[in-house]
This record gives structure tokens, sequence and C-alpha cells, in this order.
């Protein structure tokens, strides 16, 4: 589905703006250009965690190429200088680059060669493969490839000064290298066949444009330890890095477990989706399991996240449960899904879930728990679990959570939340402290303060009553005591206060069409067009009539629609930023205030398939999107777009939601028309 031959290649600039990435189960990852080039400081082939943890080391940065025939030397890498020198330039003899699945795959072509390089991370191991093989031999031809071997030990939002980095090397045999770092850490560089030569030498002053662009810093150096060299043939041949050596290092059989890994993903998904699906959704079912990984649990046992984003993300409670429909469920793995619930729940404090898990080796730091929707999502999440087919049992061991979640909510927690009596609204009262998705700060302000009663956040809380009632109707639950001496029913109590919020709801409605986004905050009611008014239409219940719906709808269509997501704001707000550039600061101020985010367009497909009932012009809604999963990260969908056009794809290139919800709204909505179809 995803390939390019040498106009794309052979162009720097188209070549280096698209990106492939690989992880590996357990948070860890390989990234880099399709022209080889390092552009990012998160660009290497092992960026893995150490000691069960997300505190993620670039370990093994990249493995040059070279190509011998006949005694002539033909280097296939490619490097960005600081002097602006752009050496070697290995691109110019790529013949094509593809994905196979999600696995990156080149073509070079060369002095009558053909040779195809591979790169893939085994799964559950901290380990990656770089792998070769000539696609036609030349029998009367001498033809050796030699790669060298850099490596580094540094955060993987950091950069690494030069002869910074102490390694003991250890020749094990011709083809195993053993370093050892001062913190204990071991990397092993092994061949399944030529031989290994020790090096040590500093390659100093990469340059890393796409770091420069953020206004970040931009320069890093990596340490050449060792150069590797193959004879070729037909047959795969290459070099393995991971913190531990293989007892079988062959390229051939980790290939070949990684295929079917991929295959079975695919063949998971249920019969009528996996026969209509589109190529490009097809490509976004296998870039679910980028996301998924292992995380260790506060007991020590395994359990189950997703990844937020990459590079730079980790597990972030709101994103996993936004993301996890999606990611699961609209691919039929639904142990998987209950494993990520249950994982989470057993962090639920004051009746919420994290809002995202420290990164740093510290076990002793907490997690934070600023978010006032992810719990809510929690629930929903629960609630679209155990529609799906997931087990009563396990829905019944997660109910005393999730009614902690809704008495917290209720009678108040962390940062002033609670539920207004007179209306059944939620409010956020703490001023100055972000709590929803829009979540961004300069310089410790607010860059979009939402305090009051936010419009999305209400809209959930409704949807958390009423998924709540649903629960524990079709579980026959016995009541769970708020604290008054109602003898009511939990389902009852549930449906009393979700038709209260309900009521309430409708304080939203602004009097010229569209609602507020946020209400009761301290200057009043705040009356800019922002996509969070979606949810209203989006979620299973939806809190307005048809005519009201329509008019949200067309609001949102006209204000906040582009091809690639929904703006976070209205182009008519003296507020809005069209284009996410600049320092950090210039992009912190500008994250919601204006740029297109993709995980809204699932959203939209949906709202606008409910009111309208329309499959095809719905899916419409989503196609272009797989015009953009040959741009950027591959196979992937952004984080973030500009909100003008032509909408140039920012933030982090591979996001969880932004791939779910398109994926979800697609199978929702094609799966329904099935079904009106039979």
């Amino acid at each position: 589905m995803i390939r390019f031959g040498r106009a794309v290649c052979g162009d720097l600039a188209q070549a280096e703006r698209r990106e492939w990435w690989l992880s590996n189960g357990l948070g860890g990852y390989a990234a880099g250009t399709i022209a080889g080039s390092l552009t990012r400081r998160y660009h290497g082939l092992l960026i893995t965690p150490l000691e069960n943890t997300l505190d993620r080391q670039l370990m093994f940065a990249r493995a040059e190429p070279t190509l011998e025939v006949d005694g002539e030397l033909y280097p296939l890498s490619c490097n960005r200088w600081q002097s602006g020198e752009i050496a070697p330039r290995g691109y110019l003899h790529l013949e094509s680059f593809r994905l196979n699945g999600q696995l990156p795959v080149w073509v070079y072509a060369v002095a009558g060669v053909r040779l195809e390089q591979r790169i893939f991370m085994e799964q559950g191991e901290a380990a990656v493969w770089v792998s070769f093989r000539l696609l036609e031999p030349l029998p009367e031809s001498s033809i050796q490839l030699h790669l060298r071997l850099l490596v580094n030990q540094r955060d993987h939002h950091g950069q690494t000064p030069s002869d910074s980095i102490n390694i003991e090397t250890q020749r094990l045999n011709k083809r195993l290298l053993k370093l050892s770092y001062d913190d204990a850490s071991q990397l092993h560089l092994q061949l399944n066949s030529g031989e290994l030569e020790t090096e040590h030498t500093w390659i100093n002053n990469v340059l890393l444009p796409l770091e420069r662009e953020r206004g970040l810093p931009y320069m890093d150096n990596h340490l050449a330890i060792a150069r590797a060299s193959l004879t070729l043939n037909d047959e795969w041949c290459g070099v393995r890095a991971g913190l531990l050596p293989s007892q079988e290092p062959d390229p051939s059989i980790a290939l070949r477990r990684e295929q079917l890994i991929q295959y079975n993903i695919l063949n998971n998904v249920r019969q009528p989706l996996k026969k209509e699906a589109p190529a490009w959704i097809k490509q976004l079912i296998i870039n679910t399991r980028h996301f998924l990984f292992n995380r260790p649990t506060k007991e020590g046992t395994q359990g189950e996240s997703i990844i937020a984003g990459y590079p730079w993300f980790a597990d972030w409670g709101r994103d996993t449960m936004i993301a996890l429909p999606g990611l699961t469920l609209s691919t039929n793995q639904l142990p998987l899904a209950r494993k990520i619930l249950e994982t989470w729940s057993a962090y639920v404090d004051q009746g919420m879930i994290p809002n995202r898990f420290p990164e740093s080796a510290n076990s002793n730091t907490a997690p934070e728990y600023n978010s006032i929707d992810a719990s809510l999502w929690f629930i929903l999440a629960w609630f679209a679990y155990f529609q799906a087919g997931g087990k009563e049992a396990a829905l019944r061991n997660a109910l005393p959570v999730l009614e902690q979640i809704i008495n917290a909510y209720h009678h108040g927690t962390r940062y002033q939340i609670h539920m207004d009596e007179n209306d059944g609204l939620l409010h956020i009262g703490e001023t100055g402290t972000q709590l929803t998705w829009m979540d961004a700060r300069v310089n410790g302000i607010a860059a979009t303060p939402r305090t009051g009663k936010p419009v999305e956040v209400n809209a959930l809380w409704y949807n958390a009553l009423m998924a709540m009632q649903n629960i524990t109707e079709r579980l026959a639950c016995n009541p769970s005591d708020f604290g008054d001496n109602s003898s009511s029913s939990s389902s009852n109590r549930y449906a009393a206060m979700a038709e209260q919020t309900r009521l309430g709801f409708q304080q939203f409605l602004r009097p010229d069409g569209g609602l507020y986004d946020v209400i009761d905050t301290p200057d009043g009611n705040d009356a800019s067009i922002r996509p969070n008014q979606l949810f209203a239409l989006s979620l299973p219940w939806p809190l307005l009539d048809k005519k009201a719906a329509k008019t949200v709808l067309a609001e949102i269509h006209k204000h906040l629609y582009t091809s690639y997501g929904l703006r976070s704001l209205s182009p008519q707000d003296p507020a809005y930023r069209g284009s996410y550039q600049g320092s950090v600061e210039q992009r912190d101020a500008a994250y919601h205030n204006g740029p297109a985010w993709g995980w809204l367009l699932g959203h939209y497909a949906m709202a606008h398939f409910r009111l309208h009932n329309d499959a095809e012009a719905a899916l419409a809604l989503l196609a272009p999107m797989g015009d953009h999963l040959l741009d950027a990260g591959l196979g992937s969908i952004s984080e973030i777009f500009d909100g003008d056009a032509p909408h140039h794809p920012r933030g982090a290139p591979s996001q969880a939601w932004s791939v779910a919800t398109v994926l979800q709204a697609w199978c929702l909505i094609q799966g329904q028309e099935n079904q009106d179809a039979a």
C-alpha cells in the first residue's frame, strides 16, 4: 500500500519528511527517515526502556552501510552535518522504499547490484535487526557489505556530549560484541555471518533539522564502536542489537516471526470488516499494535497499556481510554482491552485514574492525576468493552471502582472537581490548573483556561451516568450508597442523576446556535467556537434534539472542519493560530488555539452518520486520512495538523488516538451499514 520510487527517494526533502516507526511491545521503538538520515533526537535503531520503566534510552543509533562491488565502495547512508554539508548521499542509490505491513524495506540499485534492506524489532525483546540480502546474484562479481555501528546511551529526549560515554568492550567471538556501560547496563551486537572488528571513534556534530525547527537543541554525537563485514548473497544476513544476546541470531527466523504477528492482527478482525476494508484501513489495523505495550504494575506483575504517541509520549490516561475501543475492540482483541482496563483500575485514587505515569526509574514518583475527563472516558471504555462482548465477570469486578469514580465526582475530589447540586453539571473550581484535554501551559500559565463547566466534560459526565445505569441494570446490582437514605436501585439513582444533568446541559445552548465551550467561568460563559461541543453529538447518548444537533454540526463544519481533523478554534477568533511552528512557547500557545486534531475526525464522522444516516458521506469524511498515511509517520496518523491549508502534519508523527478514533469510526459506520443491508 505504501511505496515510493526514485522520484521521492532521490529527493532529500521528500525522503526526509517521511518517517518510519517500529515498536517492540515494551515501550521501546526504532525510527528514522526514508533517506537514512537522522533528523530528530528520537531517531535511532534501539530506543528502549531500562529496568521496567518507560525511562527510554537511545542505545543503538544506526548501522551505516557501504556496499563494496569489485573493490569499489558505494556508501548507502546519509548524514547532515553542522557545517551544512550532506555526506554521504546514499539516498541517491535508492530505487524504492515501501512498508511491508509496518516494516520498512529499502531497495538500493548501484553498480549492477540490487540490495534489499529491512529493519525490524523483536516483539517482547529489547532488540532490533538490520538485515540485508541480494535480490539478484552477480556470479562474476565480488560483493561485500560493510556496516559501521554507532551506539549511544542517553535519554531519548536529550543529546550526547562528545567523549561522554564510558564503555567496556568485550569481543566474545568474531560475531558477538558485548558492551558494558558504567550503570551496569549492557548492549550486545551480534552477526549471523561475517565478522566484527572493534572501533572507538566519536562521530560529532550530527545536525538534527527537525529539532532546530522545533526551537530545541539540534546537534548530537554518537560513538562508532565497531565495523561489520558481510558477504552478500540471496539469504538474509545482518546485525542484531539487543540488551541480551540471542541464542539463535538468524534474521530469517526473526523476520518470519514478525510477519506472522502482523498476519494474525489482520486475520483476527471480524470477517465483514476484514473482507470489505480498503487497503488504508488494513494499514491502520496493522498500525494498532504499534501503541500497545507491557506495563509493569506497582505489584510487579505484567499489565498492559497504550503509548499515547511516538516519539515523546508515554501512556496517558485520557489518551489510553479514548484510544482503547479503536485499538483493541475494533480489532477484536477483547482480552487485551480487559487487561488494559484492569491495569489502570489498580491506580484509581480519589475517584480518578492517572493523567500520566512518570517515565523516571524513581519508583517513589507518584502518578499525576490532573485530568477531569480521563476517569469518565475510563467508564465509557468499560462500557464499550462490555458492549463488544466482554466478560460479565470482569465488569462485575470493576463495578466498585466505577462506582467510586461517580461517588467522588458527585461529592467532590481533587482540584475542586464536583457536581453542582443545582443543575447536575460537573464544575472545575481550581483556577490555573489544566484538567481538560486542552492542557497546554506557557510559562506556567494556562494557554486555554477552562475553569467552570466545560461542555465536553459534561457530555462525558452524562454519558458516564447513562453507562452506569445500563451496567447496573444488566448486572442486576444492588444500590451503592451515595450518602443519603434512598432505597432506590443503583440504576434508578444513575438515571435520576443523568436526567438532572441532561436538563442542566441545556444551559450550554447559545442563543445564536451552537454550544458554549465553558459556562459559569469566572468571566461568564465562554462562546469560543471550539470542537468540544462535538461530544454532545458523538458519544453513545447524545444530549441534543435533532434540530439543535444539526445546528451544532453545521457550525463545526463551517468553522472547524478540515480534511485531517477539526480545528481547535475558529479562524474567526482573534486568538486563532493557524500554524504550529516556532519556539516551544510559540507552539504551546498555539497547541489548542487553531491546529486541527486528527482524533476529532473520527468523532465528527460518527456524529455525521448518526444525524444523517448516510454511510457513504460519513466514510468519505475519513478517506483523506488514507492519503495522509503516505506522509509524515508512514502508515500512521499524526497528532495535529496546521489549521491553515494545506494543513501540514505537526506534532507527534504517530498518535494513538488519531489512529484509533478513525478506525473506530470506520468500523462503526461500515458495520452499521452492513447490518442495515442485511
